[in-house]
């Protein structure tokens, strides 16, 4: 009989893994379903390895792409207090730790606008980027 049980539970936990694995998004249908649904959001649970990362001001990017200009780059933009969360959790800095790893971040993937800027001002040309804002260090699920 506790055969029988434990192996129900290993079954059970089975599942379990499968669903989560099924119901991460990858870059790209984040990237679709975002501009689907611009200017609103896409909510889910959403797995890229990061290829490379960046800052600008205060946040910190990590790409699905080399190019964070690549139209199919996924970028988890991190803001200032999950990168000191996620500091202490990593045990390092967050660039460095989850560089060539792939990850699990509960969020919503956003279209964002990027304008072309010349002497400083914006030009008339521009591109999109999709975005999870990562405001929490407990945002970031698992590091495979």
């Amino acid at each position: 009989m506790k055969s029988l049980i434990v192996v129900g539970a290993l079954v059970l936990a089975g599942c379990a893994t499968s669903q989560v694995s099924r119901d991460a998004v990858a870059p790209m249908v984040a990237i679709e379903r975002a501009a689907g649904l611009a200017p609103g959001a896409y909510p889910g649970i959403f797995v890229m390895t990061v290829r490379a990362s960046g800052r600008q001001g205060p946040n910190l990017y990590l790409n699905s792409e080399s190019d964070y200009r690549d139209p199919r780059n996924l970028s988890f933009e991190v803001r200032p207090i999950a990168q000191a969360q996620l500091e202490n959790r990593l045990g390092g800095p967050v660039e460095t730790a989850l560089q060539g790893r792939t990850i699990r971040v509960d969020g919503e993937a956003r279209r964002v606008r990027v304008n072309f800027t010349a002497d400083g001002r914006p030009t008339d040309k521009y591109y999109y980027q999709t975005h999870v804002v990562i405001e929490r260090g407990d945002q970031l699920l698992s590091v495979d």
